[in-house]
C-alpha cells in the first residue's frame, strides 16, 4: 500500500483533535507503516444504544474516514457486550444496560447510518461479544487484577459519585476494562473517541502495555454543542442536525447556531481547509459580521453530505422563504372587530409610526404590502375575517387579526 508522506497525513489527522496521546507516537507508527506498506488498525467503538445519528456523532466518524482515505484500516466495534454492562461515562448513577439482542439490532441501524460517512470497503465491523462473551470467570479476575480501585477512582465521574455518596456498582468498573480488552484483542494502533471517553481509551494503552503490546495512540474529538449552543447535540434536546436531514433543513438549522460556534463547526463538521477557517476566525475577531460566515458554514456542511449544487440550492431556497419575503416569526399583533378599518387607520392604531403623514409617504413610495402584495391605496378596507401581515418600509411588520 502506498501512503501519502507522513507530514501530510499528520496535518490532516490532527485537525480538531482535543487529546492526542501522542503526536510523536502517531508519527512513529505512520513512519513504520510507510516503510512496511502495512495499514494501521484504527479502532472506534460504537455505542449501540443510540441508533439515531447526527453531525455530533459524525465528528469522530469523519476522523475515522480520514484514516480510511489515507489508506488505513478502520475497525468499527459494535459494543454489544459492553452495552450489556452499561457505559457509566458522564453518569451520576448506574446506567441501565441493554441485552445482546437489542444491542445487535441497534448496531445494524448505527452501521446503516454511519455508512453515509464511512467507506465500507475499508471497514471491518466486529462485535465485542465475540471475544468478551467467551471469557471465563478466572480470565475476568485476571483482567480485573491489572488495575487498582485507586486507578478507577481517578476517573472524574467515579470520584464525584464516590465523594457524593452515590452508589457505584462493581460491574461498572468492568466497563473500561472490557473496552480496553477490545484494544488488546484487536492489537489496535490508534483508538478514536469523544473527549468523554479519554479514561477508557487510556485504559486500553495500560492493558496493551501489560500484555507486551505496542501501545495504541489516542485521539479524542470534542463533543459538539447543539444548535442552541448550550447542551450537547442530542435528539432529546431537539438541537440536532441529522445526517439524513435534507439540504434545506441542514442549511436552515446551521443559521440558528450562536456566532461563537461558527469556527468550531467549520473545523469539526466541514472539509473547508484550516487556512480558510483561520482566515474566517481572524475576520470575525476584527469585527466583520458573522452572518456571511454562518451562511458559508451552512453551504460547506451541505456539501459534505450532498454536493455543491445542493448547497447552493439550499441557500437559495432559504433566501426565497425567509429573506426575500422577509417575514419574521414574531411581530406585533392588532385584533380588529370593526368592519370600518382601513390600511391607514390600522397602521395609525399600531403606534409604530410618528404620524399619518409618515404612513401616507410610505404608501406613495410603494413601500407598504399586505401578505406580500404591494398596496398603494391608503384607504384599502379590512372588512374580511382572517389574518393579514402588513409590511411598511424595510423592517416594520404587524399582523392584523380580523374576527
Amino acid at each position: 500500500m502506498k501512503f501519502p508522506p507522513v507530514k501530510e497525513q499528520l496535518d490532516i489527522l490532527s485537525r480538531g483533535v482535543e487529546d492526542f496521546v501522542s503526536p510523536e507516537g502517531l508519527e512513529q507508527k505512520l513512519e513504520k507503516s510507510l516503510t512496511s506498506g502495512n495499514s494501521l488498525k484504527i479502532k472506534l467503538g460504537a455505542d449501540p444504544s443510540r441508533p439515531d445519528l447526527h453531525i455530533g456523532h459524525a465528528v469522530v466518524l469523519r476522523k475515522l474516514r480520514q484514516f480510511q482515505d489515507l489508506g488505513h484500516q478502520a475497525i468499527l466495534i459494535i459494543g454489544d457486550f459492553t452495552a450489556s454492562i452499561g457505559d457509566p461515562t458522564g453518569r451520576n448513577k448506574t446506567r441501565p444496560s441493554i441485552n445482546l439482542e437489542e444491542a445487535r439490532d441497534y448496531g445494524k441501524s448505527y452501521l446503516e447510518q454511519a455508512s453515509i460517512i464511512l467507506n465500507t470497503d475499508r471497514l471491518d465491523v466486529v462485535h465485542n461479544s465475540d471475544w468478551l462473551n467467551t471469557m471465563n470467570f478466572s480470565e475476568v479476575i485476571k483482567l480485573a487484577a491489572q488495575v487498582t480501585v485507586a486507578q478507577m477512582l481517578e476517573r472524574d465521574d467515579f470520584s464525584q459519585r464516590y465523594k457524593g455518596g452515590s452508589p457505584i456498582s462493581v460491574h461498572e468498573f468492568l466497563y473500561p476494562l472490557a473496552q480496553a480488552q477490545d484494544s488488546v484483542y484487536l492489537h489496535s494502533d490508534v483508538e478514536l473517541g469523544g473527549t468523554d471517553q479519554l479514561f477508557n481509551l487510556l485504559m486500553g494503552r495500560e492493558l496493551q502495555k501489560k500484555s507486551n503490546q505496542a501501545q495504541q495512540v489516542i485521539m479524542t474529538l470534542p463533543l459538539l454543542e447543539g444548535t442552541d449552543g448550550v447542551e450537547k447535540m442530542s435528539k432529546s434536546y431537539d438541537n440536532y442536525i441529522g445526517l439524513s436531514d435534507s439540504p434545506a433543513e441542514m442549511f436552515g438549522k446551521v443559521l440558528s447556531i450562536p456566532d461563537e460556534l461558527i469556527i468550531k463547526y467549520l473545523t469539526l463538521t466541514t472539509n473547508l481547509p484550516m487556512d480558510d477557517v483561520q482566515h474566517i476566525e481572524t475576520k470575525m475577531k476584527s469585527g466583520e459580521n458573522p452572518r456571511d460566515f454562518k451562511r458559508q458554514l451552512g453551504r460547506e456542511l451541505v456539501k459534505v453530505y450532498y454536493d455543491d449544487d445542493a448547497a447552493m440550492a439550499a441557500q437559495e431556497a432559504f433566501d426565497n422563504l425567509f429573506i426575500k419575503k422577509d417575514i419574521p416569526d414574531e411581530m406585533p399583533e392588532l385584533i380588529v372587530e370593526s368592519d370600518d378599518e382601513t390600511l391607514l387607520s390600522l397602521l395609525d392604531k399600531s403606534g409604530m409610526f410618528a404620524s399619518k403623514g409618515e404612513i401616507r409617504r410610505l404608501v406613495k413610495q410603494n413601500a407598504v404590502s399586505v401578505d406580500g402584495e404591494k398596496v398603494q391605496n391608503e384607504f384599502l378596507p379590512f372588512n374580511t375575517s382572517g389574518s393579514f401581515v402588513i409590511k411598511a418600509g424595510k423592517r416594520k411588520f404587524i399582523r392584523i387579526i380580523h374576527n
